[in-house]
This record gives structure tokens, C-alpha cells and sequence, in this order.
């Protein structure tokens, strides 16, 4: 199930909030000098403090779809399963699953004694209500996809449920990780207007505290947390629109974790500061980055004039000037390494000789001798939106712009802040092409992405992709559960993608997050960092701030 869009925004600076948390705490900070090396026993207390450049767009997790949103609802919300580090799929609100040999039938058995943070208790009536929710067409979901092939829901006590599908569903176990909503709190409720949607409250590790728009959110630790309750007091998620104004707060203080930029890992944290106070590292990436062209538009219909963008466009050295080599080239959807990706798909080479032979094929050349190709009378001209903020890709869109150039084509650059290109452009089909980026779960179903059903607004298809070959194997790839049966499907699939170029497949990019080295208990893994962060402590010695903020909070 794909999990998120990557999301980035920009607002006018504020100056006042960025250095506002660092003054709230400043009376408890302990004394600077600390050797932060030693690790010491495990201890309650602290708070981390991150950053990006935008506000979640809502805490409903069944209709969130940008990764803030995910991020802060994967603390406050459970799933019945969830992935371990190593990808496999474990119990989080359920103990045990058994599952029918043909994939079709599973019986979750839940935990007994998890509790709202209200302090109701959580039941199977939740997840009755949850799965309501997610296949009733009131909702704005982009995720009913998986829930519709349920056949029937049958809670047989409050703590043991049965679900049945239409027929066998490869993804089904993965999609309970989808996390549970109160039925006790919503069952009333429209959740497109529900102040839930900035008040939640989940059977998470974290409880909600505050939300101050464009500046930050608090969450607290859940000290009756059904596993255990984490160690870290505060989670604080501030807003920086500003990718340089978020590094300066990282180096004075403001700020503990962040994801870096490739010039901030190779260049600006080479340093004695930074490698006294500060871990970094570095990974692959679970998303991709792309230039989706809105196919309603006449210029994007003709294959031939997608495959000339692609064969115009130079993508390694927009990975080597852009990302300075920490990434590398993407061909598909699937992450590359990956049991689904089709290893056979070879990146197409720049060729811009092939590329006007192609657009003039597609009727597209330059009769008027002024540089740019035409067709009709009009020139080929296209506005290209991308989320302000995010300075990589701008710069990787200016690089594309001039690639283009040479093409005769001219690519307009457009930022906009997150919110108004998601609600205003995005989901209304308002739009060219967009420069943006998924992040995708480790199964490789991302039917909800490219099928033909998928094409209202809010769902994921908005570039209008149809393809009926393509429909008939996101399909059947859900009904195979042999998985070199099923790989076949999505190398087929990745096969036609790159032939038709919906999307210009740019990059897989690495993962670059640093974390001020008071942290301790940080153990990478193949699903990245942050897969035990309820276990991640501060030695009481090296905490940084002291009791007296949950006061100040």
C-alpha cells in the first residue's frame, strides 16, 4: 500500500518561532561541555525536537496522504500489524493472525487492555469502525481500494475478528497496517470537518498536547502505553519553511533531528562541531522522485512526446549535480533491489537527436526558426509546479528546464506552497506537470497509484493514467500470493511503465538524517532509524531539558 506523498512547504519566515523553543527551555538547559560519547543507562526525560519546512495536513491517518501527516499519526496511532526493521510484517494492536492458505481469510486476535488516550478502551469495534469509514464513499479516502475487497467483517468478541475477501488478496495483512480510529469519539462525525482532525487522540505511543499552525506541534509521552512507555518526555515538531533557517537552528541548539540536504551531509557538517555533537546517516531511500505530466493535456497524450521529454532529460547528472551522487536512477515504481523490480529496464541515455525525431514523428518541430518546436501555430510551453521550500528540487528542476531547452522545449518553473498546489492544483487536475515524489510501503502494490479507478479528486492517479493492460495486472497481482508469480506481474508492469512514460522517473534518493548524539539506542536497519524510536533514551546526565518544560509547555 503506497504510504504517503512527500510533502514540503513554504510560509513567509518566522523568525519569532524559530527561536521561540530554544528561550522556552532555555532555564532548563543542563550545562554545555557535555562529553556526549559515553552511553549510560536508559532514563526517562528530554524531548526531541525536529523539523520541516511544513504543517501536517490533517492527524486523521485514514485520509492523511502527505508524510508529516504520517509521521506525527505513526506516534499517536496503532495499526493491527506493522513493519519490524527488517520489513517483516509483526503485531501492534493485534497479538496473533491466522490466515487461510489462499490468502482470502484472516482472524486477527487483538490485544486486551489497550486504551484510548481518554482512557476507553480499545475493542474490535474500532476496527469494525475504522474499515466503515474507509470504504464509505463520504469519506476522502485514497485508501479504500484495499478495504472494498473485504466480503465480510465479522467481530466475534470484543478481541477477535474475521475477515473474509472476495477472493485472495496478496496485500491483505500488509493493509492492516493502516492505523485504527476511535469509534467511540467519530462515529458521529464527518471527518472532512471534524476538529479531531487537529485534536486527535490515538492508542499511540505519543498523546497529542498543542498545535500552533505554521509553528509547531507537541506530543507527550504516553505513560500507559500498551508495550512500554518511551523514553523520550516530548516529541516537538516545529515548522521551518526555510531549509537554511532549519540547519542554523539545528547548529544553535533549536532543533535535534532533521533530514539533511546532500550539500549539508558532504559539505557543511564536515567539522569538529558537528562530529562532537551530532550522528548522521545515510541510506536508501523507500520513495522516488518524478515529473508527472496531467495526460488530459493535448501536449502529454502522444507516448512519443513522453518519450522524447525522458530521452532529453540527462538524470545522473541531475543525481550528481542536484544530489551530488546520493541517489541514483529510478526507471519505475518500485524501489530498485526490490523482489518486484524489473531488473531488465535500462535507463534511456540522453539522446536529443532520437528526442526530435521522436517529437517531430508526434508532429512537434521548430517551422518558425525561433528555437522552440511547435505544432500548429503553438509552441510547446508547459508550466512545471513544484512545493516551495524544497531547494533540491528546484535546483533538479532548473537543471530539467535546461535540458529541455536544447529540445526546443520551454519549461516554466512554478513553486507553491504545499497546502494550496495539493488542495488547489493537484487534486483538481489544475495542473501540467508537477515536479513531486512518493513514498511507498514495502509491498509493491500501488494499484491506488496508476489503476483507471483511482481518478477522483483526492485519489492518487490525478495525472489521469489509463491503461487497461495495466489496470488487468494490478489486479491480478493482488491475487497471487506465489511471490515469483506475483514479481512477473510488476516486472510486466514496470515494463509498460517505462515504455509509456506517464511519469519522467528521476531519482531514488538517499536518506540523510542527523540526530544530536545524546540520542542513544539509534539502530539502523532496512527499514531506516526510526523503527524503534520509543526505545531511544537520553542518559540522565546528558539531558538537555529538565522537568520544568512540562511546565512551560
Amino acid at each position: 500500500m503506497l504510504r504517503s506523498l512527500k510533502r514540503y512547504l513554504a510560509r513567509p519566515l518566522v523568525f519569532l518561532a524559530a527561536f521561540l523553543l530554544p528561550c522556552l527551555f532555555g532555564c532548563s538547559l543542563k550545562s554545555a561541555g557535555i562529553d556526549y560519547a559515553p552511553d549510560n543507562l536508559p532514563a526517562n526525560g528530554d524531548c526531541l525536537v525536529t523539523a520541516s519546512i511544513a504543517d501536517p495536513i490533517t492527524l486523521i491517518p485514514i485520509v492523511a496522504s502527505d508524510s508529516v501527516s504520517h509521521e506525527l499519526c505513526s506516534l499517536l496511532y496503532n495499526g493491527l500489524v506493522r513493519y519490524d526493521k527488517d520489513l517483516n510484517i509483526i503485531g501492534d494492536l493485534c497479538l496473533s493472525w491466522e490466515m487461510s492458505r489462499d490468502g482470502g481469510e484472516i482472524t486477527f486476535i487483538l490485544r486486551d487492555g489497550v486504551k484510548w488516550h481518554d482512557g476507553a478502551p480499545f475493542t474490535a469495534e474500532d476496527v469494525l469502525f475504522t474499515y466503515q469509514s474507509l470504504i464509505d464513499p463520504k469519506t476522502k479516502t485514497a485508501y479504500s481500494g484495499d478495504f472494498n475487497r473485504i466480503e465480510s467483517f465479522r467481530v466475534i468478541n470484543p478481541y477477535k475478528i474475521k475477515i473474509s475477501y472476495y477472493s485472495p488478496f496478496a496485500p491483505a495483512l500488509s493493509s492492516w497496517t493502516m492505523p485504527i480510529i476511535p469509534r467511540h469519539i467519530l462515529q458521529n462525525e464527518d471527518l472532512s470537518l471534524t476538529k479531531f482532525a487537529r485534536q486527535p487522540v490515538g492508542t499511540g505511543a505519543y498523546k497529542f498536547v498543542k498545535w500552533i499552525t505554521g509553528q509547531q506541534i507537541i506530543l507527550k509521552a504516553n505513560e500507559d502505553y500498551f508495550k512500554k512507555r518511551p523514553y523520550i518526555d516530548y516529541y516537538i515538531y516545529r515548522v521551518i519553511p526555510d531549509p537554511s533557517t532549519m540547519f542554523l537552528e539545528l547548529q544553535a541548539g533549536g532543533i535535534d533531528f532533521m533530514g539533511l540536504s546532500p550539500l549539508q551531509y558532504k559539505r557543511q557538517t564536515q567539522n569538529d562541531y558537528f562530529r562532537a555533537c551530532f550522528n548522521k546517516y545515510s541510506y536508501s531511500s523507500s520513495g522516488y522522485t518524478y515529473l508527472g505530466y496531467n495526460l488530459r493535456d493535448i501536449k502529454f497524450k502522444d507516448k512519443r512526446v513522453r518519450q522524447a521529454l525522458d530521452l532529453a532529460v540527462d538524470k545522473q547528472s541531475i543525481i550528481d549535480g542536484a544530489l551530488l551522487g546520493l541517489g541514483r536512477i529510478c526507471t519505475g515504481p518500485f524501489l530498485p533491489g526490490s523482489w518486484a523490480y524489473n531488473k531488465d529496464i535500462i535507463p534511456r541515455p540522453r539522446d536529443i537527436t532520437a528526442a526530435l525525431r521522436l517529437l517531430a514523428q508526434a508532429g512537434w518541430s521548430d517551422t518558425d526558426g525561433d528555437g522552440v518546436i511547435d505544432k500548429d501555430g503553438v509552441d510547446f510551453e508547459f508550466c512545471l509546479l513544484i512545493n516551495q521550500g524544497n531547494n533540491l528540487r528546484e535546483y533538479a528542476a532548473q537543471m530539467i528546464q535546461q535540458q529541455l531547452k536544447e529540445a526546443g522545449i520551454v519549461m516554466r518553473i512554478k513553486p507553491m506552497e504545499w497546502s494550496v498546489l495539493l488542495g488547489e492544483f493537484i487534486n483538481k487536475k489544475k495542473f501540467e506537470a508537477v515536479l513531486m515524489g512518493w513514498g511507498l510501503s514495502p509491498d509493491p502494490d500501488c494499484l491506488d497509484i496508476w489503476h483507471s479507478s483511482k481518478t477522483r479528486e483526492g485519489e492518487f492517479n490525478f495525472i489521469s493514467y489509463k491503461n487497461e493492460e495495466v489496470d488487468y495486472l494490478f489486479d491480478q497481482g493482488r491475487l497471487i500470493i506465489d511471490r515469483p508469480a506475483r514479481a512477473r506481474v510488476y516486472h510486466r508492469i514496470h515494463s509498460i511503465l517505462h515504455e509509456e512514460q506517464p511519469y519522467m522517473f528521476l531519482w531514488v534518493e538517499d536518506s540523510l538524517p542527523i540526530i544530536h548524539k545524546r540520542f542513544k539506542n539509534i539502530k539502523p536497519s532496512l527499514s531506516g532509524i526510526r523503527h524503534n524510536f520509543t526505545e531511544w533514551y537520553v542518559p540522565e546526565e546528558q539531558q538537555k531539558y529538565g522537568p520544568r518544560q512540562k511546565v512551560l509547555l
